[in-house]
């Protein structure tokens, strides 16, 4: 039985978002993130694309292309608000679906065309979203997630697009190879230096060429651009929290050593967090003494996963629980009321130079390990804990934290 896989996208989230609280924004141009030279664009809307505006771009260079633009800083529980309430209506109409992004979604509708038609249950699905949240939102159906997706771009803004099973190819072949999941700047810049412009040169392509010019990623283009892909809709679980602990074998009261291990746990979380995509609303440090007594304070905050913004407000919740005169048994963090969501709704606040720091320490933690790259403050902790060094013997690279 051929599958029915529908993907739904969330038009211009963050600026549709403060468009619907704010109708004086409608029609006018809008960045939200950061409000600084330093910061960077979140998200824009349609009207600043014509002056080559995108999402990503330092806030400065935005503005020098789009003066007349409104920028706004945004607030990244109110979107996880509104991205909540269509998952509720989501979850409820559908049997099984994703939740891959705070605005994407996708959902497996094989088998719904026994009792309704998919793309007459997908609009109405979609048309509920819009009247009850107000938001406008685009979908694309087809055979798999990867030719849904790239009708559902196809489609945008505030539209609707099938692609009939059999028709993925024609439906794929005009369009610029940079449309394909996956094709990012660096590898689309590569097939262009090799001539290919349009997804139709590479279904003509021989898979073999294509795996020699980009290895088991050409493959993967390869199918993709010829419609083929196997991809299963992943059933939505949302995680409440994740947590950290540790038990010393030694009771201690080395204030350095409690703060540095506190950093360590911390750091690595926030990398659990970015890499699973996920976003933090409410801190926890506990410690039990010596005596046995247990005691825990939370603090509520800003969606978030950047260590920047966690490490200060765990340090803050230590300080106010930490009882000097007694010595600390076991001491943990707990990160709760996890969200979806991509790493980008904390550009709020972020530099472009933060973020291109914290992309590349995880890319460097994806290939040699989660403990390959600490903050200087945090070394004495991986001492003390004699944690696996991933380097093979050598000491693993050190960023000490600057101050602003």
């Amino acid at each position: 039985m051929n599958k029915t896989i529908l993907h739904l996208d969330l038009d211009t989230f963050f600026v549709s978002v403060e468009r619907l609280l704010d109708s004086e924004l409608q029609n006018r141009p809008l960045l939200v993130g950061g409000t600084s030279d330093r910061g960077v664009v979140a998200a824009c809307s349609y009207e600043t694309r014509g002056f080559g505006v995108h999402s990503g771009m330092p806030m400065k260079m935005a503005r020098e292309l789009c003066p007349e633009a409104v920028v706004i800083k945004g607030n990244a529980g109110t979107y996880s608000k509104h991205s909540d309430m269509v998952t509720d209506i989501i979850k409820e109409q559908v049997p099984l679906f994703e939740k891959s992004s705070i605005d994407e979604f996708y959902a497996d509708l094989s088998g719904m065309d026994r009792f309704f038609g998919c793309y007459q249950y997908a609009s109405e699905l979609r048309n509920r979203i819009i009247k009850e949240t107000g938001l406008p939102i685009s979908f694309g159906l087809s055979v798999n997630k990867v030719v849904s997706k790239v009708a559902t771009n196809e489609a945008k803004p505030n539209n609707q697009l099938k692609v009939d099973f059999g028709y993925e190819k024609p439906f794929l072949a005009p369009l610029s190879i940079k449309k394909i999941p996956m094709v990012g700047d660096k590898t689309y810049q590569t097939l262009r230096n090799l001539g290919l412009r349009k997804v139709k040169t590479v279904q003509e392509m021989p898979m073999d060429l294509m795996q020699r010019v980009l290895g088991k990623n050409g493959v993967v283009i390869w199918k993709r651009s010829n419609g083929v892909d196997n991809t299963p809709v992943i059933p939505f679980y949302e995680r409440k929290s994740i947590s950290n602990e540790r038990t010393f074998d030694k009771d201690t009261i080395d204030v350095a050593k409690l703060r540095g291990i506190l950093l360590a746990m911390t750091e690595n979380l926030a990398f659990q967090l970015r890499r699973g995509e996920k976003l933090t609303a409410c801190i926890a440090v506990k410690i039990r003494y010596s005596d046995f007594n247990t005691y825990t304070k939370q603090m509520r905050i800003p969606y978030t996963s950047a260590d920047h913004i966690l490490i200060p407000k765990i340090l803050e919740l230590f300080k106010a629980l930490y009882n000097r005169r007694l010595l600390v048994r076991l001491i943990g963090i707990r990160f709760s009321h996890l969200v979806s969501g991509n790493y980008q709704i904390n550009l709020f606040d972020d530099t472009e130079e933060a973020l291109n720091l914290y992309a590349a320490m995880d890319r460097m933690r994806e290939r040699y390990g989660d403990k390959s790259v600490v903050r200087a403050s945090a070394m004495g902790a991986r001492t003390i804990g004699r944690m696996h060094n991933p380097f093979n013997g050598q000491p693993p690279i050190v960023l000490a934290h600057r101050k602003q």
